[in-house]
């Protein structure tokens, strides 16, 4: 159960977190194998990927100050409701490279209010020492979302090169569907009294950023972010590399995903114990040695085990930055300050992937695992002194 929610109203938002994710990643990869048939440049592609985080970075913010307003419940609606039209839209008119642009983008927008409303449903209503649980289980259902987003393509697709992409936007209008209907599970009150006890988010993002550690904690949570990207786009090169088959990598990225899983499972029980601050940093301590461990030569087996290691490490990062800047953003402002992590995210996967790739590029695929490694211990230096116990 989260803060002071029912159980129906913590589930209807754990299913609503799983949905919005599997929506996310079952129609951008169906968008692009619509790219294919339609026979595309390559540069299009390109414009069809960047597509998505336009709305992210330009809306984050407003977003943010939206739901401080307005209430996490219409945001979710809101943002559903555009998911919807979106899957409609891609489903009836996604037969050229800017509709699907469009489609896309629009996507990027809903999938953005609906987990802005999400996350402040738990910071506004968690309570303190159960803040980390409560964003564990929520990005638990989040990457249960991701994982089923792919199966579901793999499931309508069989066997075949490219699926039928009529039949996955097709799902995903049902799906969206669904998301929306889950919404009005999550009482229209469930904020309203915390509202009434706070001036409605007064302040500008500049102002946000100077209040303590909220900087730490966007940059820390923009770099775990970055690194779990990089991760899935260098781990082939990686095994190309070392004469692995795309059979034995994608194990091993399901591996390093399952156990960020586990670990966000964990992740309450195991921050009581010890501390939020002690287990970011052992957390980030893992990731730094696993990343450096993965740029050496080492049998298959022991590479799963480094992979297992950095899932959990990884997967600590983002539910625990979460809590941190709910802790941390003056009353009435964890909305604005959670879209504000979401933007900085955005910029981190844009920005730290091009400039470790472009310092590791004459070191080959093991370079970019040391050179992400030194990056990620940085942030250990970053956190000295910070309390956040």
């Amino acid at each position: 159960m989260i803060g002071e929610l029912g159980r129906r109203t913590s589930t209807a938002l754990l299913v609503h977190s799983a949905l919005i994710q599997a929506v996310t990643f079952l129609v951008r990869p169906a968008a692009t194998y619509r790219a294919l048939e339609l026979d595309v440049p390559g540069f299009a592609l390109g414009l069809l990927a960047a597509s998505y985080a336009v709305f992210p970075l330009l809306l984050a913010v407003p977003t943010g100050g939206l739901v401080d307003r307005l209430g996490e419940r219409r945001l979710m609606a809101i943002g559903s409701a555009v998911v919807l039209s979106c899957s409609a839209f891609l489903l009836l008119w996604g037969s050229s490279i800017v509709a699907l642009v469009i489609g896309t983008a629009l996507l990027g927008a809903g999938q953005l209010a609906c987990v802005v409303g999400q996350q402040a449903v738990v910071a506004n209503n968690a309570a303190s020492s159960r803040m980390d649980s409560a964003f564990g289980y929520l990005t638990f259902a989040a990457s249960l979302g991701q994982a089923l987003g792919p199966l579901a393509i793999s499931l309508v697709g069989g066997a075949s090169i490219r699926p039928d992409t009529q039949a996955i936007f097709l799902l995903s209008v049902v799906m969206s569907l669904v998301l929306f209907a889950t919404t009005f599970v999550v009482p229209a009150h469930v904020s309203a009294r915390k509202r009434k006890t706070v001036s409605a988010g007064s302040g500008s993002a500049v102002m946000l950023l100077k209040s303590p550690g909220v900087a730490r904690a966007l940059a820390t949570s923009a770099t775990v972010l970055a690194v779990v990207d990089l991760t899935m786009v260098y781990l082939p090169a990686l095994g190309a590399d070392r004469g692995l088959t795309a059979a034995t990598v994608g194990a091993m990225l399901t591996v390093r995903a399952v156990f960020s899983m586990v670990s966000r499972l964990l992740l309450g029980r195991v921050s009581r114990r010890i501390g939020r601050m002690r287990l970011l940093v052992v957390s980030l301590a893992l990731s730094t040695a696993a990343l450096a461990a993965a740029a050496i030569p080492m049998p298959a087996w022991l590479l799963f085990v480094v992979m297992a290691v950095l899932g959990l490490g990884l997967g600590i990062g983002q539910p625990l930055t979460m809590s941190w800047l709910s802790a941390q953003a003056p009353a009435g402002q964890r909305g604005r300050a959670l879209a504000l992590r979401l933007a900085g995210n955005r910029v981190g996967q844009v920005v730290l992937p091009s400039a470790i790739g472009v310092v590791a590029a004459g070191l080959g695929a093991g370079g970019v695992f040391l050179a992400s490694a030194v990056v990620v211990g940085g942030m250990l230096l970053l956190l000295r002194g910070v309390q956040l116990d």
